[in-house]
């Protein structure tokens, strides 16, 4: 055995294959959506861990938008316009949340749809 295939062997072993953009956003947004739906479950009892959830939600959502106000963005003009649509509104009604007037329920509604449209792009589980 060379050098060369003792090398390919021991690095082969510690190797992953490299995500794309869509399954690193995929697996971005999963990860906020989880840790959002467990805290909001148990906000009675630990309120402030909904709130860095939330906290985290935004600021996924903040990306986002910037992502697609970005005039290389190679998404459709009416996706862009309506995932600008979404982040508002997830500021808003986060902001509700934490005054206590409304529950997490549609942002998780939200993340998860989005979920599905990303799963139907890159054959995610």
């Amino acid at each position: 055995m060379t050098a060369h295939s003792m090398a390919m062997r021991a690095y082969a072993q510690f190797g992953s294959p490299t995500k794309t953009e869509r399954q690193a956003e995929y697996d971005t947004i999963a990860r906020v959506t989880h840790e959002l739906k467990s805290a909001a479950k148990e906000a009675a009892a630990n309120f402030p861990r909904l709130a860095a959830a939330l906290h985290k939600n935004n600021q996924l959502w903040t990306l986002l938008a910037a992502d697609v106000s970005d005039a290389q963005n190679g998404l459709p003009k009416e996706l862009r316009a309506r995932i600008l649509y979404l982040a508002e509104f997830t500021k808003r009604h986060s902001a509700q949340v934490l005054g206590k007037t409304a529950d997490a329920a549609p942002l998780i509604e939200i993340n998860t749809a989005i979920l599905r449209g990303l799963n139907n792009r890159t054959g995610q589980p």
